[in-house]
């Protein structure tokens, strides 16, 4: 399923998108749709014509352009800035005709409309032209919407603006259509409402390009030229979008790497800090892979392109960040269903204000009417709604994608928020990952008891050569540390979550954990198990030998603990997090590990394929369980949990299995996610409560319910400050998130 990415024009409030996501769901082919109103976006999953939904936008009266090569973020930023120009242009043309007339409005000095009606009407030409030339987006917006049979905050603006302004003009031109008390004319308030509008807009403008500063962030680190070598040999500077895979470059000291790769020629140290979080530089020799946007440090080297645009691994991060950031919790999908119906219902009830006012109201009661219906139309736009939810995910995601979290889907940020357990698989997750053989303790009691030490790791390697398990590899890499051949063996048989069994020299050969010896029949003498024991005491994983059903050996091998898991833990514990520790070890040997991490819940001696009940065994107590691993065996607990957390330099199918990603290998990335989680949907709710009680007392007080009690009504420029500063005040609390102190 293909996904294509728009940028979007003339959306400005929650009922356009609203409006953007009817009309792309009705395009044949469209699966999945997600509108950004921050970012001004949508992402279209689904295998359709790029052109219909162009074209489908379009008929829904806004403009849309495909993100690609020849439309990318530069010139999308490039436009957001000549927006911002313009709404800041716009603002001031609107004010400084409309702000003149309040002032002099309130201090008496402009004449009755009869005694002055060609300087009135002056001050109406002045205003018309402040209208068309900053307001006309809102009235063509309006137009476009009532084709369309929708109803946006453009046609609030429009209808109240273009009121004011007809009903002044009725009185400047036949002053004798109404009583002399009623004779009130409104220029000031259609100037200075678009004005504020304005000016809101761009305030608003400023704060998104903020508020996107992890996109762009993330987009720097990959250069805009590469260094090709030709085969000739020649160099020569490149645009990065015409370099190919199986391309050959040149990548100097200081520079960032182009694409993904490998070494073809050279040495170096590179900088991965980018995407692993360690800041010690790694050595990289020939064919070792080189990943986009992290930084060769000490020596020239050749790289040969492997991946290149979309597929380098910046780019999936990228991505992944932006559909984040793009994905609407359940609770901003509530938001979005109520401002669809938002913008009628203020329509409706600014129809009625104006009718009770005109039937009920003192004289003159068509400028009160008048005067309600425009407050209630200015002051309820529902900008406000339409951004508390969008404005504070996409902070939030660009906060955790700081912290090197990177969450792959939407409604993970608000289940993180809400965990009340989190299991830890122990090997990669707690430990480095990194187990080493630090024990071979012989006992000499099998037909293989002739062979030396080396002759025995040499045979067991040759065995383990046919396993992927992380005690495989330490047998494995102790065998390579000792420099010893490796004979050649039959084909053994994996005992999934026991270990392995094969022939060697007409011997059967077992290597395993005690549930394996103890399934094959094999018995411990008190001085084996004796040393079973005290390796597990120490934290060690005891692996068994036996040949022809005699234990020969015990292996201890150590897997580090990370120097930071046990802090991270404590962070978790601290937030009131239930911490439990999964593996398959001993139960010795996990509480070992688990006592100098501060676990005290241990699932232990557990097989891979019991990993995804013991998840659903904590969900059968109402718990709402997090899960986080590394390795493949974990991929079905990581899709069973409620949010599921993969290690980032884990396999790509936990990767794949889970919800979010910790790039850095750290438990911090744990914490870091439930804690910017939990702040931003606090954010949201901030958000949604101010947007609710601002509409909830807003309107009344608009409508006129405080006039018959102390004889106030609120000016509808008033309005319009109120309903330009909720916005600002909205984007401006999101933004808080970038600051907060996780």
């Amino acid at each position: 399923m293909s996904t294509t990415r728009l940028a979007l024009r003339g959306m400005r409030c929650a009922a356009c998108v609203s409006s953007i996501d009817e009309a792309l769901n009705k395009v044949p082919g469209v699966e999945q749709v997600s509108v950004n109103l921050p970012d001004r976006s949508a992402e279209v999953s689904g295998e359709v014509d790029v052109s219909l939904l162009v074209k489908a936008i379009e008929s829904a009266g806004f403009n849309a352009t495909p993100m690609g090569a020849d439309y990318g973020e530069d010139e999308r930023q490039a436009e957001e800035a000549q927006a911002l120009k313009q709404a800041w242009q716009r603002t001031w043309v609107a004010l400084a005709i409309g702000v003149p007339q309040m002032l002099l409005m309130f201090t008496g000095h402009l004449p009755m409309v009869e005694d002055a009606q060609l300087l009135w009407g002056l001050i109406g030409l002045a205003t018309l032209f402040a209208m068309v030339y900053s307001g006309s987006h809102f009235f063509t917006g309006a137009w476009s919407a009532l084709k369309n049979r929708h109803a946006t905050m453009d046609t609030l603006i429009a209808i109240g603006t273009a009121s004011a302004w007809i009903y002044s003009t009725l009185i400047v031109l036949w002053p004798e259509m109404v009583p002399m008390e009623g004779r009130h004319v409104y220029y000031e308030a259609a100037a200075f409402i678009i004005g504020l509008v304005n000016l809101g807009h761009a305030l608003e403008t400023r704060a998104r390009g903020q508020a996107s500063q992890a996109i762009r962030s993330l987009m720097q680190l990959q250069p805009d030229t590469a260094r090709l070598i030709t085969p000739e040999g020649e160099e020569i500077e490149m645009r990065l979008a015409s370099i190919q895979p199986s391309d050959l470059l040149r990548v100097r000291p200081g520079e960032r790497i182009p694409v993904d790769g490998i070494v073809a020629e050279g040495e170096t140290r590179v900088d991965e800090s980018m995407l692993t979080g360690e800041p010690a530089a790694v050595s990289k020799t020939k064919g070792e892979w080189l990943s986009a946007g992290t930084v060769n440090q000490s020596a020239s080297i050749k790289m040969r392109v492997r991946k290149v645009g979309e597929d380098t691994a910046l780019a999936q991060i990228i991505q992944q960040v932006r559909q984040a950031q793009n994905a609407k919790p359940a609770i901003g999908r509530l938001a979005d269903k109520i401002s669809g119906v938002f913008v009628p219902v203020v329509i409706l009830i600014a129809i009625l204000t104006a009718t009770v006012w005109w039937l009920y109201g003192p004289e003159p009661s068509s400028a009160y009417a008048l005067v309600t219906a425009m407050t209630v139309l200015v002051i309820a736009c529902p900008c406000a709604l339409g951004l508390a939810t969008p404005m504070s995910i996409m902070v939030g995601v660009g906060r955790a994608a700081e912290k090197g979290v990177l969450i792959r889907r939407g409604d993970a940020l608000q289940e993180s928020s809400r965990l009340d357990a989190v299991i830890l698989d122990k090997t990669g997750t707690i430990t480095e990952g990194k187990p080493s053989l630090v024990a071979l303790e012989r006992f000499n009691t099998s037909s293989a008891s002739t062979l030396s030490d080396d002759e025995l790791l040499a045979l067991l390697a040759s065995l383990e050569q046919a396993s992927e398990h992380p005690l495989a590899a330490a047998i494995l890499l102790a065998a390579k540390e000792r420099e010893l051949t490796l004979p050649a063996t039959e084909t053994p048989e994996i005992l999934s979550g026991q270990g392995i069994r094969g022939q060697i020299n007409n011997q059967t050969w077992l290597v395993g954990n005690l549930s394996l010896m103890q399934e094959q029949g094999v018995t411990l003498d008190e001085s084996i198990e004796n040393q079973r024991l005290g390796m597990a005491d120490q934290g060690y994983t005891a692996v068994l030998l036996a040949v022809d059903g005699q234990v020969e050996a015990v292996l201890g091998i150590a897997d580090p603990i990370k120097a930071d898991s046990a802090a991270a833990i404590q962070r978790l514990q601290k937030a009131g997090v239930r911490v439990v520790m999964l593996t398959g070890d001993s139960q010795r040997t996990a509480e070992a590990v688990a006592k100098q991490v501060g676990i005290t819940e241990i699932f232990a001696e557990v097989r891979p394929d019991q990993k995804a009940s013991k998840v659903r065994e904590l969900q059968d107590q109402g718990l709402r369980v997090g899960m986080v691993g590394d390795g493949i065996n974990d991929a079905p607990a990581l899709a069973q949990a409620n949010v599921g957390f993969a290690i980032g330099t884990g396999t790509d199918i936990a990767i794949e299995s889970a919800d979010l990603t910790l790039m850095r290998g750290s438990l911090h990335g744990v914490a870091d996610a439930m804690l910017i989680s939990r702040a931003t949907l606090r954010n949201i709710y901030q958000n949604l409560f101010g947007a609710f009680i601002y509409n909830t007392l807003g309107i009344p007080l608009a409508a006129g319910v405080l006039f018959p009690l102390t004889g106030w009504l609120m000016n509808p420029a008033f309005a319009a400050a109120a309903m330009a500063l909720s916005s600002v005040t909205v984007v401006s609390n999101a933004n808080r998130l970038r600051f907060q102190k996780i």
